[in-house]
């Protein structure tokens, strides 16, 4: 008899394997039908290792064990929270805005309970999902009506849809932004079924260059806030109250996308002056469309606010109901347009304007105390210091403004191989149960620690980092 067929002859059955105390506990706690599936690839895993020559598992509990690591892994939520130490505040890639608690127990009745989502309480007849924020809206807009659907690239597209599908979009070459996922606006235009009509050039356009494109070919004129980018020097751009008069001279609409849009002034928490929704509603724009998960502070949506006719017509618009937002989403918009009721407690509530105004005293006296415990962590051959760092609002809002802030240069002691080890604490901090996400730059791992509010939490999850 062969070493391997020995070898082969000693694993357990799949059955003995589910006997031990590692495949009872994995059945009692995976389902007997997914213990039986990892333990049969535990047992291929091992037969493979044999054929190979490495030291494979072979006790029935080992194999077991093996098994229900397999089913540890497979039950870990793809969807996973992390620590965002990157420095920008509402990341895109991180889930953008964090939810206020206020948000969040809406949502979770929502989703607990039967509500009266399409239902009116008053006359006990079918009402619609959109009444539930279209009053919010309007106080807080100044607008006569509004609409909501997943997200401000479908406001954009069903607008464009609704009033000028067939018809000509006038907009300045300077605004024809693109935004992540490579979202261009002339691409959502020809989608919309509208035809673009450029006018100006990249850095200046001028009133007498949209007059000269109006025909009655026009459906509209579209205003796009360049939220993500800034042309500077010898520019020239139409403001919306020019743009608002003349749609109005040639009966036409002025539709203004401010892309992240704000309810309230950021510049009182020293941030540079972003438009509010309710400037753009009073400087004339027929439509002004804007998002609910960015400065806004609230879940992903797409809002519609303007004339009452213009809304109508974008209500009937069969595209509507394929852009409509849940009742999970509607209850935490609700919460979170409630909490502007009361712009005193807007810091103290909503976690984007908090982490915004946080000041770098207090980011750095955090800093300053975990960095003792954060350096024995991470061990003598990493250097750990306090530095004073910039971050940024993020998701395409005020791009030239950065924020004062505070946290840690991670540097290995050793400059040989330098790149290499802060991949590696990089991917290790990755690997932790809530993973760390910094940035490298300049030879250094940077955690920003702004949106770092308690540091218990993460001492805890750090004292997990594999060596």
């Amino acid at each position: 008899m062969t070493k391997d067929a020995d070898a082969f002859r000693q694993l357990p059955s799949v059955d003995e394997a589910l006997r031990s105390v590692a495949g009872a506990a994995a059945a009692e706690r995976f389902g007997r039908s997914a213990t039986i599936a990892s333990l049969r690839r535990a047992l291929s895993d091992a037969r493979r290792a044999i054929e190979d020559g490495a030291t494979a598992p072979r006790d029935a509990g080992e194999i077991a064990a093996r098994a229900a690591q397999l089913l540890e892994q497979e039950a870990t939520p793809t969807v996973r929270a992390v620590f965002n130490l990157t420095g920008t505040v509402i990341h895109t890639n991180l889930g953008r805005a964090l939810l206020a608690e206020a948000a969040i127990e809406a949502a979770t009745q929502a989703m607990r309970e039967a509500v009266a989502l399409e239902f009116d309480l008053t006359n006990g007849k079918r009402g619609e999902r959109d009444a539930l924020v279209r009053g919010l809206l309007c106080e807080l807009t100044g607008a006569e009506d509004a609409t909501i659907v997943n997200n401000n690239a479908a406001a954009v597209l069903l607008t464009l849809n609704t009033l000028a599908k067939g018809r000509e979009v006038i907009i300045s070459r300077g605004e024809l932004i693109e935004i992540g996922g490579a979202f261009r606006m002339p691409d959502i235009m020809a989608r919309a079924g509208a035809k673009l009509h450029e006018v100006g050039t990249t850095n200046r356009t001028h009133e007498k260059d949209y007059a000269e494109a109006l025909s009655d070919r026009t459906g509209l004129i579209l205003k796009v806030h360049t939220s993500n980018y800034r042309v500077e020097g010898f520019v020239a751009e139409v403001k919306a109250p020019a743009l608002a008069r003349l749609a109005r001279e040639h009966d036409v609409s002025l539709v203004n996308d401010l892309g992240s849009g704000t309810l309230i002034d950021l510049s009182q928490f020293g941030l540079a002056h972003e438009p509010t929704v309710a400037e753009a509603v009073r400087e004339g724009a027929a439509l002004v469309t804007f998002s609910g998960d960015k400065l806004l502070g609230g879940p992903q949506a797409g809002f519609i606010v303007g004339r009452k006719e213009l809304i109508a017509r974008i209500n009937r618009n069969p595209l509507k109901r394929a852009l409509r937002v849940d009742k999970i989403r509607l209850a935490a918009t609700e919460a979170t347009l409630r909490l502007y009721r009361d712009p005193e407690r807007l810091v103290e509530k909503l976690p984007t304007i908090r982490l915004l105004a946080r000041s770098k005293d207090d980011i750095e006296a955090m800093a300053r105390a975990l960095q003792p415990a954060v350096s024995r962590t991470l061990g003598d051959a990493l250097e750990t210091r306090v530095v004073d760092l910039s971050s940024q609002i993020g998701s395409g809002a005020l791009p030239l403004e950065t924020l004062a802030s505070a946290g840690f240069a991670i540097a290995p002691r050793e400059k040989h191989g330098a790149g290499r080890r802060l991949a590696e604490l990089a991917s290790r901090l990755r690997a932790l149960p809530i993973p760390v996400i910094g940035r490298i730059e300049k030879d250094s791992l940077i955690l920003d620690l702004r949106c770092l509010e308690s540091a218990e939490p993460f001492l805890e999850n750090l004292s997990k980092l594999a060596p």
